[in-house]
């Protein structure tokens, strides 16, 4: 499960809507709308991100938490380490074979080594 599936999933849960009324609402499949949430499917579009914002109406803070949690939630990655470092690019390959063997502390500690906390700042979503 991505991040932003994770949450979509906990504000439904929230709300008390199931995954077929919300599907019906936004004009998708309850199969597209589960495998957007299992991380089985990349990121929503622009479009459908609003449709979401709107259906659970999210402004403000919240949703600029819930455009950043869904930049960050592609579930296939591919690092280009063209030009840099043979470090970096042995790093990328280490971890592209190990991440699916660490445990949820290493997890952590690798992500607060690469700085990512809940205040980060979102960049900008591609209107894919």
């Amino acid at each position: 499960m991505t991040p932003f599936g994770a949450r979509i999933r906990e504000l439904r849960r929230e709300r008390g809507v199931t995954l077929k009324d919300m599907a019906e609402a936004l004009d998708v499949s309850s199969a597209y709308l589960s495998a957007l949430e299992h991380g089985r499917r990349g990121r929503p579009t622009w479009a459908l991100m609003q449709s979401i914002l709107q259906y659970f109406n999210i402004i403000w803070d919240e949703a600029d938490e819930l455009i950043r949690l869904a930049e960050l939630s592609h579930p296939r990655i591919v690092i280009d380490t063209a030009g840099l470092s043979p470090e970096a690019t042995l790093l990328a390959n280490r971890l592209a074979r190990a991440i699916g063997a660490l445990p949820p502390v290493q997890v952590r500690r690798l992500l607060l080594i690469l700085g990512e906390r809940e205040d980060d700042e979102p960049g900008p979503m591609s209107a894919d």
